[in-house]
């Protein structure tokens, strides 16, 4: 029972002030209590009373080991050994300060080389010898936050300022979780907090400036966004983004941001630049993903597009992210067919009108006998486009098979079997009859009917 253990101790050194064992064994009481800063100076003074006092040497040893001072731990082990060289329990002390301060100098290079992994395993390592050591926490805590690993991180800073409100350290790191999780004006609140019990702390100056800056050129550029200035939001972003390069998930924002503004410029290929960068930083960033896709879709990348909207679907599967994915998977379908429209040269929204003159010229620029004084590969090669502009316009002058390519269905439904297809039907029907253009082929001028064509491909047909 610590807690009576102390009271009766205090009335023994409110009746013996001068006596070094009820110091050194209220000492140990506060020990086993973790009240460890209490503790040090009750042992302080029982060295004080008499020099000579081994335990007392070594309590003050050990507190000062656990408040992490190893230096000063390793003084007070070294003058129990000169008191009793033998004292097994202060050899073995000293060898853990020595320990101690090794994870120190590590963790201090380590740092510099912004190797924060390292870092957090030497100072928990360090704080199984110091496990009331503020400092070695701190540093921990702080290389979480450097790491993303922010709850942990948090919760490190919390447990310390529940026991010291005022801790700057604590207060820093808290803010700089709430920082890097794009929380930037609670974050702001917190450094102001430090830098009011520790007006010199650096680190939470620069982080202050850099969040109150990060803050504001991120605000304007989404003014500018907003207002339809668009050069001017993407310079207000790239601004912002060089501010502060450990901000990951802020900066995975200016990126999707600056790269939404890049397709408002229909810099569609530097859009997706900038939104590769967001998901490089943040790989659960759905908006990122939301907008890549959309520029994969707009530049005809559809492989690229679907996997992003399979990524968004497998994290978010809601109606919509389901439909885009399908929409998707349509157009990837339709790109691997013959592109008919490409075939004849008009865009998706042509009339009837542009599609027959469309399928007028290209049918007799690559009419076989147009070329038959050309070499045997130059007339397979045109023989190939003459057909492929008669199944073009086979279909796309038929508004029901229109409409199946168009959805990307498949054609074969209709029991239309290109590989059968003789392209010269479509051609004689098209240039025969009165308005229209004679072009004798090399079996000479064929009749043909509507039921050779089928209805829908011989209305279409008829001027």
């Amino acid at each position: 029972d610590y807690n009576e253990a102390f009271n009766y101790y205090t009335k023994a050194i409110d009746t013996c002030p001068n006596n070094a064992s009820y110091y050194g064994n209220r000492a140990a009481t506060l020990m086993m209590l973790g009240r460890f800063r209490e503790a040090l100076e009750d042992a302080q003074q029982s060295v004080r009373l008499d020099d000579s006092f081994v335990r007392g040497h070594l309590r003050e040893g050990k507190c000062h080991l656990s408040l992490g001072n190893a230096m000063a731990a390793s003084r007070c082990f070294q003058r129990v050994l000169e008191l009793d060289h033998k004292n097994t329990q202060a050899q073995q002390e000293l060898k853990n300060a020595t320990t101690v301060l090794e994870y120190e100098k590590i963790a201090e290079v380590d740092f510099e080389k912004r190797d924060f992994r390292k870092v957090v395993f030497c100072m928990d390592r360090a704080l199984e010898f110091a496990p009331a050591c503020h400092r070695f926490k701190i540093l921990k805590a702080e290389c979480l936050a450097l790491l993303g690993r922010y709850p942990e991180a948090q919760s490190v800073a919390s447990d310390i300022l529940r026991m010291d409100s005022t801790n700057a350290d604590a207060l820093y790191v808290r803010g700089l979780c709430l920082y890097y999780e794009d929380c930037i004006e609670k974050a702001v609140q917190f450094f102001v907090q430090a830098l009011r019990m520790a007006p010199d702390h650096e680190k939470a100056c620069l982080a202050c400036r850099n969040a109150k800056a990060l803050k504001a050129k991120k605000e304007d550029g989404n003014k500018a966004f907003k207002k339809g200035n668009y050069k001017l939001a993407y310079e207000l972003y790239t601004e912002a983004l060089g501010i502060d390069p450990n901000n990951i998930k802020t900066n995975a924002k200016l990126y999707c941001n600056r790269g939404t503004v890049n397709s408002k410029l229909r810099k569609l290929e530097e859009a997706i630049d900038d939104c590769t960068n967001a998901v490089k930083l943040d790989d659960t960033y759905i908006k990122a993903y939301l907008r890549r896709a959309q520029c994969y879709m707009d530049t005809e990348q559809y492989e690229d597009a679907v996997r992003d909207y399979e990524k968004v679907y497998q994290t978010e599967k809601t109606k919509e992210h389901k439909q885009l994915l399908k929409n998707a998977q349509v157009e990837l379908k339709k790109s691997k067919r013959k592109d008919y429209y490409k075939i004849l040269g008009v865009n998706k929204n042509a009339s009837e009108d542009e599609i027959k003159k469309a399928y007028r010229k290209r049918a007799l620029m690559h009419h076989p006998d147009r070329h038959s004084g050309a070499s045997a590969e130059v007339q397979k090669e045109e023989e190939k486009k003459f057909k492929e502009v008669g199944e073009a316009f086979t279909i796309l002058s038929d508004p029901k098979k229109k409409a199946r390519y168009d959805s990307g269905q498949d054609l074969e439904e209709d029991g239309l079997n290109m590989g059968e297809f003789d392209p010269n039907n479509i051609f004689k029907a098209f240039f025969s009859g009165p308005g229209g253009f004679s072009f004798e082929g090399r079996d000479g001028p064929t009749q043909v009917n509507q039921e050779q064509l089928g209805p829908a491909t011989f209305q279409a047909l008829k001027w």
